[in-house]
């Protein structure tokens, strides 16, 4: 399947865990058909429980209910949480196990984040089942009605039936074994244009294709937020030359709390030239930002992908593109509320950095370095 933009949808912003957590269990809990649902996270916990009794419910009021997971990513979910889901009569799938015959796959990851309902409905963002998400960090999602949804639905079956999405009863890797979930063909009565994109390591790039489309075409803006910013090349070269040429360019990232800090040494490296290109770098201080979505001009973009090394070269990432000015706006306005409590680095702060973090960067950078040669 390749990317279409697509008329006739509506797209509503979730900005933190208090919005998106009660619309996707209220969703779950008004399924009449089935619900699909993909995560790199799953864990135990009271997020957790809640999601699972939801799905629970759903199952016993005869909703079909599909669950895939990244094998690495929900691996402290426990096999008692499986065997209740399985028990209800869930289909649980687990993406790329381990296993010591195929030990090079394993570094590939499925990193998207999405729930359908009824064909009719997607949620997609940044998050996953984990109480992490419902206080420690600051997550964003967005709720999909229209054509769109019908592409979602797509890339979830081509997963579903792949080879490496194991079932967990049984172990078996199976392939087209099951019916696919077909679209809802009930449309919303929505005017605004979107298109999904999506990723699969060096193997398919759209969404880094479509990023550096958008910076280096930008006009007024560039707003990138993400907590991984490990760029390629190609994409900070971008970053510079659209700043250079007057573009408002900002990254919005993490800063403390940072889950894995060594990313975030990594990617402080690049900082010194980017600074003296005027970009603009803003780090996140209330709590560990997770979230990934970017704005430029007009266009936006909110999904699973970091944009980083890792996500572009080995993981199955999806995002949704939207292009609205009103959506845009309400992004944009996303965007500035999130600065207002950032502290922003300047090239002279910068340059005055001690010699321990200067170490650090140059650590993890080879460290960073040397993996992205793994093919």
């Amino acid at each position: 399947m390749r990317e279409q933009w697509h008329d006739g949808n509506h797209f509503s912003l979730l900005p933190t865990a208090d919005c998106f957590v009660p619309a996707l269990l209220d969703a779950i809990d008004h399924a009449k058909a089935s619900i699909l649902i993909e995560l790199y996270i799953v864990e135990d916990g009271d997020m957790g429980v809640r999601f699972f009794e939801a799905l629970i419910r759903a199952r016993a009021r005869g909703v079909e209910v599909r669950l895939l997971i990244d094998a690495c990513g929900s691996w402290s979910l426990s096999d008692e949480s499986k065997q209740r889901l399985v028990d209800a009569n869930i289909s649980l799938r687990e993406f790329n196990v381990l296993s010591l015959r195929h030990l090079g796959r394993f570094i590939s990851r499925d990193h998207r984040k999405l729930v359908i309902i009824d064909g009719h409905t997607a949620f997609t963002g940044g998050f996953g089942i984990s109480d992490q998400f419902l206080g420690s960090w600051f997550e964003v999602a967005i709720r999909i009605t229209g054509p769109c949804v019908d592409d979602w639905i797509g890339l979830f079956n081509r997963v579903w039936r792949s080879r490496k999405a194991q079932d967990f009863l049984t172990g078996a890797r199976r392939r087209g074994d099951t019916p696919e979930i077909a679209p809802n063909p009930m449309r919303c009565e929505g005017h605004m244009v979107g298109r999904v994109v999506w990723g699969q390591g060096y193997h398919y790039q759209a969404i880094r294709r479509s990023l550096q489309h958008q910076v280096s075409t930008a006009q007024t803006r560039i707003w990138i937020c993400t907590p991984y910013f490990v760029p390629t090349r190609t994409l900070r070269r971008q970053l510079r030359r659209a700043a250079r040429r007057g573009v408002d360019v900002r990254l919005l990232l993490a800063a403390r709390d940072h889950d894995h800090p060594s990313v975030r040494y990594a990617g402080q490296r690049f900082f010194t030239r980017l600074l003296r290109s005027n970009v603009r770098i803003f780090e996140f201080q209330p709590r560990f930002i997770h979230a990934k979505f970017s704005l430029c001009d007009g266009w936006a973009t909110i999904g699973s992908c970091n944009f980083d090394h890792w996500s572009l070269q080995w993981n199955l990432e999806a995002n949704q593109e939207i292009d609205d000015p009103g959506f845009a706006t309400e992004l944009g306005e996303l965007f500035e509320h999130c600065f207002d409590q950032c502290h922003e680095i300047s090239a002279v702060h910068w340059a005055s950095r001690s010699r321990r973090q200067r170490l650090r960067e140059w650590v993890y950078g080879m460290m960073d370095a040397l993996i992205t040669r793994l093919r």
